[in-house]
């Protein structure tokens, strides 16, 4: 499978995951949400940011409740609760945000 963005294609795996981690551009994590009927916000952003940092310190991608305590530890309360990560990532917050950020599914992620 792939994705085309700007006219290049990219290899994702049969679940849309970029193949190649160090293709990721911006660009193509919005066009993975285009294809999914999402809208990206400056939140969203945030937490595609916050998890491509926390990969490229650990080099795994954290599971929801992992994500959600970390979130809160950065951002504060508001944003580090599953509520709120649902609400931007409806599919799941580390499953659905890990795929946008061109990173790994998250291992316990069916």
């Amino acid at each position: 499978m792939a994705i085309e963005v700007n006219g290049k294609m990219y290899e994702t795996d049969e679940e849309g995951y970029l193949a190649n981690l160090n293709e990721w551009t911006k660009e193509i994590g919005e066009a993975m949400a285009v294809a999914d009927n999402a809208d990206l916000s400056e939140s969203h952003w945030e937490v595609i940011n916050f998890l491509r940092e926390y990969y490229d310190e650990y080099q795994i991608a954290p599971a929801v409740r992992v994500l959600t305590k970390a979130i809160g530890k950065k951002f504060g309360k508001d944003k580090g609760n599953s509520k709120y990560l649902y609400e931007l990532f409806p599919y799941g917050p580390a499953k659905q945000a890990c795929k946008y950020a061109g990173l790994p599914k998250p291992t316990g992620c069916v």
